[in-house]
């Protein structure tokens, strides 16, 4: 079977389980995720909800390249009526004041969005409504493979112990935290899954889902927030979490059953496969065994990631998986750069370019939502979901491959950016940029500080220097030294650069059509 369809499930409920799955609309390979959040926040205040207003929301992504939309239904508390977990209204009095103890910890000038979340799911669940079963249901209407997202240990707000978002459990249970010891960071404040008990609770809501919605697959997100051991741990907590797919595989096995249709599982693992293994998620082992049917590489949140070693990936995966590469929101070229930007049609057509070429199925496009949480170009959300699922629908379009970073590593592991770079005068460095299929009328672009000039090859061949410009967004502020390309360079290229003074380089990229 061809792995850019093994996840072209059935899209009826009858369908038999013994169906071939049909052949996906041309250049349909998107995934969309819908945080647990997003929706909440922005339709708040609405005087009454509709079961078909509220389905209405998928509309938008009928007839694009999505054909997964996957559905976040959790954090610590969920977004629906739970029997098993706290849902996000516990303890809310809809007739109280914004410092009602709920929100009491909450920062008074955000209290009003805090409660925008809380207060639309208890007016759905008060009116009879499960968004989540509505969505499902209306993507399969609009031809769109409807999945169900469960983040595995979420850690928002974890630096206030008394949040209207943490759950109960976690509460009660400062034992079963990573770093019980240590309140460095939020890594130290996740769940432990060396404990039984951990591994339980969250498995109490795998059943759950499976139980109250009718998906087409389950992704379990080990990337919120990516850290689920102590420090020195992880090589036997790669067998725990192992055991613990192999656990949910085995119960998607009798629901696909019950419900006559496949029943696809999906994982979200750190970018590179040696990080993913160091933090004891082995997606790799996990595809070869069969117990993943899509396996999504992504970075965490601080920038899109444009070389993720989708080749590596696949070597290591085998070819019986779907590979899909998460892109993040932010672009930052490293961890320290400021100020934070969003990506822009033009350098998530790069990042999707490139990824594509090296051999992903499907650009997972995560946090890149229809309001608020928003690309830096809104107006061209439209041509986004409509364009960066296909290497055909990129073809000759104004593209940008920015050099960026790996934002995940394990305890000890060392960063991989390579920005900044601080340069004396005569010393050479290079710069290894992913661009994918040929670009024509490239050119080298450099933000630098300092007043050194440049001298610049792209794969050994000197390139005339073109000119400062002024930054698109996003761009540094200060703008661009730029250097024209030779003709129809593709794929990797080596860009060697030599200053005449000291200086240092904080943004590198290479953009054409």
């Amino acid at each position: 079977m061809n792995r850019r369809t093994l996840l072209t499930l059935p899209l009826a409920a009858t369908a038999p389980l013994s169906a071939a799955p049909a052949a996906p609309s041309p250049g349909t390979a998107l995934c969309l995720n819908e945080d647990n959040s997003h929706w909440f926040f922005t339709r708040a205040g609405q005087q009454q909800y509709t079961p078909g207003g509220v389905a209405s929301f998928v509309d938008q992504y009928a007839g694009t390249q999505v054909r997964e939309l996957i559905l976040s239904a959790n954090s610590q508390r969920t977004s629906f009526a739970s029997k098993v977990w706290d849902p996000i209204w516990l303890g809310y009095d809809p007739k109280g004041p914004d410092s009602q103890p709920l929100f009491a910890s909450t920062a008074e000038a955000a209290r009003p969005g805090a409660r925008k979340w809380v207060d639309t799911a208890w007016r759905l669940h008060a009116a009879g409504i499960d968004p989540y079963a509505l969505w499902i249901a209306r993507a399969r209407q609009r031809r769109i493979s409807p999945w169900i997202s469960m983040r595995m240990n979420d850690l928002h707000n974890v630096d206030d112990e008394k949040s209207y978002m943490h759950s109960t459990f976690w509460r009660e249970h400062p034992e079963f935290r990573r770093l019980p010891w240590r309140h460095l960071d939020w890594r130290d404040r996740a769940f432990d899954y060396s404990n039984a008990a951990v591994r339980d609770y969250h498995f109490r809501l795998v059943e759950e889902y499976c139980e109250r919605y009718d998906f087409d697959g389950l992704e379990l997100d080990w990337m919120r927030f990516g850290f689920h051991f102590a420090p020195g741990k992880e090589e036997e907590g790669s067998e725990l979490l192992t055991a613990f797919m192999q656990r949910t595989r085995r119960l998607l096995d009798v629901w696909q059953k019950r419900r006559g249709h496949r029943i696809a599982l999906g994982a979200r693992v750190p970018s590179r496969p040696h990080t993913a293994l160091a933090l004891g998620m082995d997606g790799a082992r996990w595809a070869r065994e069969g117990l993943v049917q899509m396996l999504t590489p992504s970075p965490f949140w601080a920038s899109i990631e444009t070389d993720v070693p989708v080749e590596m990936w696949r070597r290591l995966a085998g070819e019986n998986v779907t590979l899909g590469v998460g892109l993040e929101l932010l672009i930052r070229p490293y961890h320290a750069y400021r100020p934070l930007e969003t990506n822009s049609l033009e350098t998530v057509r790069g990042a999707a370019a490139s990824l594509l070429s090296r051999g992903a199925d499907r650009i997972y496009l995560f946090n890149y939502m229809d309001s608020q949480t928003v690309m830096a170009d809104m107006e061209n959300y439209p041509a986004l979901l409509r364009e960066c699922g296909s290497a055909a629908t990129l073809a000759g379009k104004p593209r940008r491959h920015v050099v960026t970073y790996a934002d995940t590593q394990a305890p000890g592991e060392a960063s991989n950016a390579q920005l900044p770079k601080s340069l004396a005068a005569g010393q050479w460095t290079s710069f290894r940029v992913h661009t994918g299929p040929a670009l024509s009328k490239a050119a080298a672009r450099f933000n630098v500080e300092g007043a050194a000039q440049l001298t610049v090859r792209a794969n050994g061949v000197e390139c005339p220097a073109a000119g400062h410009i002024e930054a698109p967004t996003p761009g540094p502020a200060t703008g661009f030294e730029t250097f024209r390309l030779p003709a129809r360079l593709s794929h990797w290229v080596i860009l060697d650069v030599q200053a005449s003074s000291p200086c240092t380089i904080h943004w590198v990229e290479i953009a054409g059509a």
